[in-house]
C-alpha cells in the first residue's frame, strides 16, 4: 500500500465515521499527519514511508493504541513496538482491521472519556 493509498484510506475512514469529523493535515517530524480538526476527539495518525518500500502508520507512543490493536488483530497486522503498524509488500494486511485501527486512533480521546472509571 502506497502512502497515497493510506492517505485516501485515512480520509475515507474519517468521512465514514461522523464523530471524527474533518481532519487537519500537517507535517510532523517530516511525516504526513492527520488529526481530527475538532479538539479532544482523537489522536494523530502519521504516514511514514520506509527506505525498504514498507510504509508505517505511526501513532503517539504514550497512548495504548498499538497495544489495543495488537490485542484485536494479532495475526492480521504487523506491529513495531508501541508506535506503528507496518505495511509490507509481501504481507496480506487485514484491510478491515487496518480501517478499524485508524478509526480507533482518530476517536481515541472520545473513547478514553467514555470509559467507565
Amino acid at each position: 500500500m502506497s502512502p497515497e493509498d493510506l492517505k485516501t484510506l485515512i480520509l475515507s475512514v474519517a468521512e465514514r465515521t461522523p464523530e471524527i469529523g474533518p481532519l487537519e493535515e500537517s507535517l510532523k517530524w517530516g511525516e504526513q499527519s492527520f488529526t481530527p480538526a475538532k479538539r479532544n476527539v482523537g489522536s494523530s495518525v502519521r504516514i511514514a514511508p520506509r527506505d525498504n518500500g514498507d510504509v508505517a502508520l505511526m501513532f503517539i507512543c504514550h497512548t495504548n493504541l498499538v497495544e489495543e490493536f495488537r490485542g484485536l488483530y494479532p495475526d492480521g497486522l504487523v506491529f513495531e513496538g508501541n508506535r506503528a503498524i507496518v505495511l509490507s509488500e509481501g504481507f496480506e494486511t487485514d484491510q478491515a482491521g487496518l480501517e478499524h485501527c485508524i478509526a480507533l486512533a482518530l476517536t481515541y480521546k472520545l473513547r478514553k472519556r467514555q470509559r467507565p472509571a
